[in-house]
């Protein structure tokens, strides 16, 4: 596995880097956070130990920055400090880290708390599984393009945007956004109970069609509630099965399944709803071409307080330029792609 050490001693990282390469690790070394963070983008450092007093930018502020960064995969978080007293833990838990050294170290300690973290980020292998499964529900239609790639950065970008709001401090903090990204992609699970002859008809829907597309809504939901019955207090498991029940929820009661309204409807819910019309619009279809981002820019705005949630509309706005960057970085060699399943936008 490979770890990045941050500290602004050089005898620290020395002494570290010594440790960790005999235990059998890779070992980055950075003296400031700017540093890590380039390390990061580059190489998939799954474990940072970062010292916490550091000029420039301290560990805590470095903790918090890889939590808002787009990073691929779990990072577990170190904090290296002298900083012992229960409001300064709190502090740095608050912030995104998952496990604190305290100084003076001893080496057995370092290497048995690193060992903890790799029983952790073991864990992840439950994301991977997620995702698959999203996969293969997906592999049912003809799309064989990036849209839950897509979908999931695109929900992280609204979430960390309208996590600046007030209003959102207690709801939308790391965990809410790590959910949102892992759980996301599980919003059209339900669409394994429909049948071929509606999900894969190369054309718009009718009526009748349409009421049967429908239902991936309830069946999505009712899967995810199954397993949450078994595994109650689940967190990914709740976020999933209201993401999967409500992203086609209005926020003017005018969408299905159960006409909620406003905050009725979970704040996931809402933000997977745009995310997942952008990528409809912005994404060729059988029955039509991909939109323009401009295009669909203004018919997400035309949709502010009708079928979207303001404040979601005020955040995709804010993000356009990341929207426009995640866009371009999972389209590739989908520009002449043909085919998507038929039905309303966001089906």
């Amino acid at each position: 596995m490979q770890v990045l050490i941050v500290d602004d001693s050089k005898l620290v990282l020395m002494a570290l880097k010594g440790l960790l390469t005999d235990a059998g690790y890779e070992v980055f070394t950075a003296t400031d956070g700017n540093e890590a963070l380039e390390i990061l983008r580059k190489n998939y450092c799954r474990l940072v130990i970062s010292d916490w007093e550091m000029p420039i930018m301290n560990g805590i502020e470095l903790c918090r920055a890889i939590r808002e960064e787009d990073i691929s995969g779990y990072i577990y978080f170190v904090l290296l400090t002298s900083h012992g007293t229960l409001q300064e833990m709190i502090q740095g838990l608050s912030c995104g880290a998952d496990d604190f050294i305290a100084k003076p170290y001893s080496p057995a300690e370092v290497l048995a708390r690193i060992r903890a973290g790799e029983r952790i980020l073991s864990l992840e292998t439950r994301d991977v599984a997620i995702f698959a499964l999203a996969k293969l529900a997906e592999s049912r239609d003809l799309d064989t393009g990036a849209h839950l790639e897509r979908v999931q950065h695109y929900c992280r970008s609204l979430a960390q945007e309208m996590a600046s709001l007030s209003k959102y401090h207690k709801e939308i903090d790391a965990e809410f956004i790590r959910l949102i990204f892992q759980t996301s992609p599980l919003h059209d699970i339900g669409k394994v109970g429909i049948p071929d002859a509606v999900l894969l008809k190369p054309g718009r829907l009718d009526a009748q069609e349409f009421e049967i597309m429908k239902a991936h809504t309830t069946i999505g939901a009712e899967t995810l509630g199954a397993a949450l019955v078994k595994f109650p207090g689940v967190s990914f498991l709740s976020m999933a099965q209201n993401i999967a029940g409500t992203h086609h929820e209005r926020y003017d009661g005018s969408g299905y399944p159960g006409h909620l309204k406003g905050e009725e409807i979970p704040l996931s819910g809402r933000i997977v709803a745009l995310a997942d019309v952008y990528d409809a619009l912005t994404s060729k279809r059988v029955y039509k071409q991909a939109f323009t981002h401009e295009s669909a820019k203004q018919i997400i705005q035309e949709g502010k307080g009708t079928h979207f949630d303001p404040e979601v509309v005020e955040a995709f706005i804010k993000r356009e330029d990341q929207f426009l960057s995640i866009r371009s970085r999972f389209s590739e060699g989908e520009d002449d792609a043909a085919i998507a399943p038929a039905g309303a936008l966001g089906s």
